[in-house]
């Protein structure tokens, strides 16, 4: 199919199966990529197709859901053999991709948010005290970490994914947080669960250096809601207006604000 390739999922098969339907109607060019039976409950199958495509199918079915769309990008990592899982788990039952999209931090990775069916707000405080390096929020109920150079986010129901390196790497990455929620969930009687808050999350790191003042400019309603949003791929640093545009009241905070998020791999500053 040559170069210049876009890659799109789904939220539902139901999607998926009208766009396979339309793309074959049409007499369109495609490919599938289909992931391996051991990933079942937290991937549907990817389409690879052109720009021109995508505009085809896109006119010709309006009304299809995407999860959104990426460069497409050859996968470096292999899918594991094995079966399916053998039923849902307790807390991470299975989770669906809606939304897909270039990360912010570094547009070379791609980003994603999945909505999950199950509840990780029991198993939270577990996993604070298994993962070292993690920012637990027990108000929020939101977990940060770092698994390599991808930056996670657990929520109760959701959890969001920034600079992983393309949809197969997505999908792995999905499949290990499950694997870790339940083998955690089911070792619980030998976990002391924490509700620290350890005192330098990267989060509170970007806050201290961002103005403060709540103005809401960048689309969030507080300061920390934005660093939150930074560190975690779904958003650029430079929609901070009032330090960033010709001129802010807080321009005098654009090198230790540059400085902080390039340290942690957030150097994007375009808004």
């Amino acid at each position: 199919m040559g170069s210049n390739l876009l890659l799109t999922t789904f939220p539902a098969r139901e999607e998926l199966g009208k766009a396979v339907k339309v793309l074959d109607a049409i007499g369109a060019a495609y490919e599938r990529i289909d992931p391996r039976p051991a990933l079942s409950l937290v991937a549907l199958p990817a389409l690879v197709m052109s720009r021109e495509v995508r505009g085809r199918l896109e006119t010709a079915a309006p009304t299809i859901v995407f999860s959104g769309w990426v460069d497409y990008r050859f996968a470096g990592a292999s899918m594991p053999d094995g079966a399916a899982p053998e039923g849902e788990g307790a807390c991470f039952r299975q989770a669906a991709i809606m939304v897909l999209g270039p990360c912010v931090a570094d547009e070379t990775k791609i980003r994603l948010i999945a909505h999950l069916k199950g509840d990780l707000g029991p198993v939270l405080p577990y996993l604070n005290a298994v993962i070292p390096q993690a920012s637990y929020s027990p108000t929020a109920e939101i977990l940060t970490f770092m698994e390599g150079y991808r930056m996670i986010a657990l929520y109760r129901r959701r959890i969001t994914i920034a600079k992983a390196d393309e949809i197969v790497d997505g999908w792995l990455t999905l499949e290990r947080i499950r694997c870790l929620v339940e083998h955690t969930w089911a070792g619980r009687s030998q976990i002391e669960p924490s509700f620290e808050i350890r005192k330098r999350p990267p989060a509170l790191e970007i806050f201290k250096r961002l103005p403060r003042t709540n103005c809401g400019r960048c689309g969030e309603p507080t300061c920390l809601a934005f660093a939150m949003r930074l560190w975690t791929g779904e958003s650029s640093v430079g929609r901070c207006l009032p330090v960033f545009e010709e001129g802010g009241a807080a321009s005098h905070l654009k090198e230790a604000l540059i400085e902080i998020c390039a340290g942690m791999g957030l150097t994007a500053v375009n808004q």
